[in-house]
């Protein structure tokens, strides 16, 4: 027995001499057969179903599919009436027929169902655009919803639809953990399709039975399915993160599992996802016993356990930790406890997409309680109305342990009143549109009053004060860094007047002589310690330069326009020299006014200017949007150089002659935040010093992979060494062209990628995380705009001048 009964050393188990399914079952086999209603005669649907099945059976797709697509064929009851008008009884499925409109002569009898329809519903691939436009299958001949509205009300329709193929068999009773295995089953089929609103419906529909089955103030359930559907412990502030190593992984699933480490790192080649590996190796071991079922809490806990272990055994902790999870584990659950110990679930659904399922499951939660069915009209308005509060209260308060037990006590009304911004909970910020000309400023701002102020070469801080005088720095991705700068906190208070007792503002904290007053570039900022810095210690200061004033005194300013918060900022604060000051602007409006301002901040140390509406509803500050009514005009793109994009490192390449020590070229990606995917984009050699590529290679060993992560889309680029992706440089661009290599941005503009020609490295960026990298969307519109100006003009792009909602 030896190793391979690791189960009964950590749980006790019913009798049971059934081995784990095998990783080749289908979801039938594991999950377990539905009863369906028997399907009512007709004489189109043994054609169909035959024709689908062969059609099924000649393509590439899963097992999945042909049970999703048969099974809800059979729960559909067609009917043919006397005139050739289709009935459908039962809720709408995503092809239904679209109703006919008044007035329109009937077209002759047609079969209730084409063939043509269903194999197209097989077919239908995951293009956004598409889904959104569809109709709603049963909706009312009178509504005639948008097609956002109609989108969102499809995906909500088919949560409902779909709830019996989520749910896993025999369910679980109300009151009771969720399983594990619920959570999992709903993560396997959200993989296993590409169709957005499919995906959207399938996690509506798992955090829709959450809601159902948990006991009055358990609000715990909800929080940590919530957590482990975005691959996070706690708020990012917070700072609890996994991301265990690939050895540590290795060895914790040859200890649960039995299998040396040879044959595990054999199959991670083959294979290149280390979870697929973890699950195989689960599935294809006979046990004597049936280990007790995983539950969320058990799951959750366990994973916060583990990234909190710290200290002289922390290692040997976390090894078995892992190891008693994955005995325990059953068919999917091992592929997704080590993913999720990976850090990314590589399952193509994005936190913005569980903020949008939350809002449908709350809502459809709702509609059920009131004992109503409510009218599409009522439903797709209730909807939007849902989703659009969430979102907004989210950005301004992100913190599930704060939104979702609010959630559940007072329902989607309630959220505005009881989650508000809050000092020491950062938001995301607000990013500016890039823009490379005076003139496209001046169209932009035509007849408006705006501002334009110094783009400091700096990291951006968000400062916070409580009540209790609790002091607090974040960075721009909500990482607390109030130990990498104890000086500033130390200093605020010379800068706070009297009647300020609890603020939020937007500033950037940039390098400073404090002998000269002259600022110094982001280079020198970054030679400063993340952790444990001790002001005496300190070599590089620091000075803020506060440009917003978010939250004063208990009251949030975010909808307050920038002229009155800039006006509020400057009463409450004194600027104090070579430690904290406002950023300095200009209202001028010309193009002389502007070029000469744009000189002044150059010649002052500064990247460029940044423009800002400063009147109307439109200088509204809007967390975690990159909005063009902020613009940013930097030196760079004036002086005809091109644009910088913030990309990962995921390969390199050996260096030669005076690089032989050391990588010599890399390759870097952008990040698709939709898909959860990293996108190569191009290869780099040229911008380091070697004391710099001696510095990337100390910092990149250590994130070396045998094989490329399985959400980096990698294209034809093959380089020497494959890295994690968790380092983020700035690069500035000549250029951009289409490439059959790469992979970014393939089909926004081409079905070939974008690629950088003559990329140059500029600097790291520490301040960033791989998910703030420059998006292909970004980099698509860079790539138009580059084309229209090269073409003299023409015609744009629908959209692209539009805001960019993280949300």
């Amino acid at each position: 027995m030896g190793r391979q009964q690791t189960l009964g050393k950590f749980f006790v188990m019913p009798n049971s001499s059934k081995a784990a399914p095998p990783q080749q079952a289908s979801l039938q086999e594991m999950w377990g057969k539905k009863k369906t209603p028997k399907p009512v005669a007709s004489e189109t649907k043994p054609d169909i179903k035959q024709e689908l099945s062969k059609r099924l059976n000649q393509s590439s797709r899963s097992t999945r599919w042909t049970l999703t697509i048969l099974r809800n064929l059979t729960k559909r009851r067609i009917v043919e009436s006397d005139d050739g008008e289709d009935l459908n009884d039962g809720p709408p499925t995503p092809n239904s027929p679209k109703p006919q409109e008044k007035g329109k002569a009937k077209s002759p009898a047609a079969p209730a169902v084409t063939k043509a329809a269903m194999a197209e519903d097989v077919a239908e691939e995951s293009s956004g655009e598409d889904e959104g436009e569809d109709e709603i299958g049963g909706a009312e001949e009178d509504e005639e919803l948008p097609s956002d509205k109609a989108a969102t009300t499809k995906s909500a329709q088919m949560a409902l639809f779909k709830r019996d193929d989520v749910d896993i068999e025999g369910g679980w009773k109300a009151g009771q953990p969720v399983p594990y295995a619920a959570l999992t089953k709903a993560f396997s089929l959200i993989e296993a399709t590409t169709k957005r609103l499919e995906k959207n419906a399938i996690l509506t529909s798992f955090l829709l039975l959450i809601i159902q089955r948990s006991a009055k103030g358990d609000y715990n359930s909800l929080l940590q399915a919530v957590y482990l559907c975005i691959n996070r412990l706690s708020p990012d502030y917070v700072g609890i993160e996994l991301g265990i190593g690939e050895s540590l992984l290795i060895k914790a699933i040859g200890e649960s599992t039995g299998r040396s480490l040879s044959l595990i790192k054999a199959d991670l080649k083959k294979e290149g996802d280390l979870g697929l590996v973890a699950m195989n190796s689960k599935n294809s071991q006979k046990t004597l016993f049936k280990p007790k079922p995983l539950t969320v809490p058990f799951v959750f806990t366990h994973l916060r356990e583990i990234a909190l272990a710290s200290g002289h055994s922390s290692q040997a902790k976390k090894v078995s930790i892992i190891t008693k999870l994955l005995a325990a584990c059953q068919d999917f659950e091992a592929k997704y406890i080590v993913r999720s110990l990976e850090g990314k679930l590589r399952i193509g659904n994005a936190e913005r997409s569980v903020l949008v399922a939350l809002a449908q499951a709350a809502v459809l939660a709702e509609e059920e309680r009131s004992g109503k069915k409510w009218s599409q009209d009522q439903l797709a308005t209730r909807l939007e109305e849902g989703t659009n509060i969430i979102k907004s209260v989210y950005s301004e308060l992100p913190t599930y342990d704060k939104v979702i037990p609010a959630l559940l006590e007072f329902g989607i009304d309630g959220l505005r009143e009881h989650c508000k911004l809050s000092p020491g909970v950062p938001l995301k910020p607000m990013l500016a549109k890039p823009t490379k000309a005076i003139g496209e400023v001046l169209d932009r701002f035509e007849n408006k009053h705006f501002t334009c102020e110094y783009k400091y070469d700096g990291e951006r801080a968000q400062v916070h004060k409580t009540e209790d005088g609790t002091v607090s720095v974040f960075s721009r991705n909500s990482e607390d860094m109030s130990k990498k700068y104890p000086d500033l906190v130390d200093q605020l208070p010379k800068c706070i007047k009297e009647s300020t007792k609890s603020f939020v503002f937007d500033a950037e904290a940039v390098a400073i002589d404090r002998t000269t007053g002259k600022l110094m570039p982001f280079q020198e900022l970054s030679r400063r310690k993340r952790k444990d810095v001790k002001v005496e210690d300190i070599q590089v200061r620091v000075c803020l330069f506060a440009f917003d004033l978010l939250y004063l005194n208990g009251q949030p300013l975010l909808h307050q326009s920038l002229q009155r918060r800039r006006e509020l900022l400057r009463e409450h604060f004194t600027p104090v020299q070579g430690e904290f000051d406002f950023a300095k602007s200009s209202d001028g409006e010309t193009t002389e006014e502007i070029q000469s301002f744009l000189e002044e901040s150059v010649k002052d140390g500064c990247e460029g200017l940044m423009v800002k509406m400063l009147d109307t509803d439109a200088s509204f500050y809007e967390p975690s949007r990159r909005s063009v009514n902020w613009l940013k005009l930097k030196k760079d793109y004036l002086a005809g150089v091109g644009d910088s994009l913030d990309l990962v490192v995921v390969g390199a390449y050996y260096g030669k002659g005076k690089r032989t020590n050391v990588y010599g070229a890399f390759l870097l990606a952008c990040y698709d935040s939709d898909s959860e995917v990293y996108q190569t984009i191009c290869k780099i050699g040229t911008g380091f010093t070697e004391e710099v590529l001696q510095t990337h290679y100390d910092t990149l060993k250590p994130l070396e992979t045998s094989n490329p992560r399985g959400d980096i889309k990698v294209g034809g680029a093959k380089p020497d060494i494959w890295f994690e992706p968790k380092v983020v440089w700035e690069v500035l661009t000549a250029d951009l062209s289409m490439s059959p290599i790469y992979t970014a941005a393939q089909g926004l503009v081409d079905e070939r990628g974008i690629s950088l020609r003559f990329p140059r490295y500029l600097r790291i960026r520490d301040d960033k995380s791989a998910e703030d990298a420059t998006g292909p969307e970004q980099i698509a519109e860079m790539y138009e705009r580059q084309a229209l100006a090269q073409n003299g003009g023409g015609k744009k792009k629908k959209g692209a001048d539009g805001d960019d909602g993280f949300w």
